[in-house]
């Protein structure tokens, strides 16, 4: 199979639709199919490209204003001639929007499949940086998908939003796991020393550092006795969150290895932001046997078994956070069965696995286009 996967993030972007991207094309690699990825370049000096599975195409984009770590990409022609060029049999968009949406138009106009996933809640992040305009981004978000052959939503949250906001043709694919670099035995009890010296408990937060992640609600946990909150990652919300928790202590971006050290090396992991059409970290934290504590929204609900795996708490309550945190605190019996559970959850969850359910979401699309074109 050809396929052209468009993107509106690749590595060395560090995020989820990057990360997604880059373990789909290294699987359509691995299963033998010929696959391109186009996406936005890079800041100027920030090169490795070099890691890509497949061919790589970047196209011209700029910072996009006051979080200069997202590169937005500028109209090209180029996403149009790799598809050409590389007789495409199925176009993969990637969380379309810009560049995507260029990609959905080629698509069509060459007569081509398209599949859409589905990863950023746009409404979610209007809200909370405009104050308004998720009118605006679902119309947006529902002109792009609708001329998809299919759209897959990465959980049950999101798959439900996409169909009462009118996208049709709407199915589920989650996200795999790397279980053998995220997992308990990476735990380092070094690491934990420099962390905690007086032996507090490690509560660990790992994501981007922007307003949409509400990662202040961490404060009142900071302010508990024998707890110390790490918190992992980059992000233009950084130095407004140093202020904000106290105590904390703030590792910086993490990545491989280095990152499964760190994650194994928490006690709890807290995520706190309620517009995550997946939540990657939670996964990685369950790989590393981690007791989870995240807010009942979104891509958690599907992710962790209030009170098997973890603790689910209301969105943006930050008192319900600290809550949980603390319950957690006095009882290493069941921080340790939240944990053993978890990692078993996800287990099966293997990027092989979830990759191989892409591709039969590709071949039905393959069979119905050729019935249509057959009637």
């Amino acid at each position: 199979m050809r396929v052209v996967i468009v993107t509106e993030s690749f590595p060395p972007d560090v995020n989820g639709v990057a990360h997604c991207t880059l373990q789909t094309a290294r699987h359509l690699v691995d299963r033998g199919h010929d696959c391109v990825v186009v996406a936005p370049a890079t800041a100027p000096g920030n090169a490795a490209d070099a890691a890509a599975p497949c061919p790589l195409v970047r196209t011209p984009s700029l910072p996009l204003p006051g979080y200069p770590q997202v590169r937005v990409a500028l109209p090209s022609r180029r996403v149009a001639a790799v598809i050409a060029e590389h007789r495409a049999d199925l176009v993969h968009l990637a969380s379309p929007f810009v560049l995507g949406a260029r990609g959905m138009a080629a698509a069509a106009r060459l007569g081509v499949p398209a599949v859409a996933v589905y990863q950023t809640d746009l409404a979610g992040y209007a809200r909370t940086y405009m104050g308004a305009g998720e009118a605006a981004a679902w119309r947006r978000i529902r002109s792009v998908h609708a001329a998809a052959d299919l759209t897959l939503a990465p959980s049950g949250a999101a798959l439900r939003d996409l169909q009462a906001h009118g996208v049709p043709r709407v199915a589920l694919w989650p996200r795999g796991v790397d279980t053998a670099r995220f997992r308990p035995d990476r735990r380092d009890e070094t690491l934990r020393r420099e962390l905690a010296p007086d032996g507090e408990l490690i509560v660990g937060y790992v994501g981007r550092l922007a307003p949409e992640k509400q990662v202040e609600l961490l404060a009142g946990v900071c302010a508990l006795d024998g707890v110390r909150v790490v918190v992992v990652g980059d992000g233009p919300s950084r130095p407004g969150l140093e202020r904000a928790l106290p105590g904390a202590a703030f590792l910086g971006r993490r990545t491989g290895d280095d990152l499964a050290r760190v994650f194994a090396s928490l006690d709890v992991f807290a995520h706190t932001g309620p517009f995550e059409t997946f939540c990657q970290t939670v996964q990685e934290a369950m790989a590393s046997g981690l007791p989870v504590v995240a807010p009942a929204a979104g891509g958690p609900l599907d992710l962790v078994a209030h009170g098997r795996t973890g603790l689910l708490v209301p969105p943006r309550d930050a008192a319900a956070v600290r809550d949980a945190v603390w319950s957690l605190s006095a009882d290493p019996g069941l921080r340790a069965a939240y944990g053993a559970a978890g990692r078993a959850a996800v287990e099966g969850r293997t990027w092989a696995a979830v990759g191989d359910r892409l591709i039969g979401h590709y071949t039905d699309v393959l069979a119905s286009r050729k019935a249509v074109l057959a009637a």
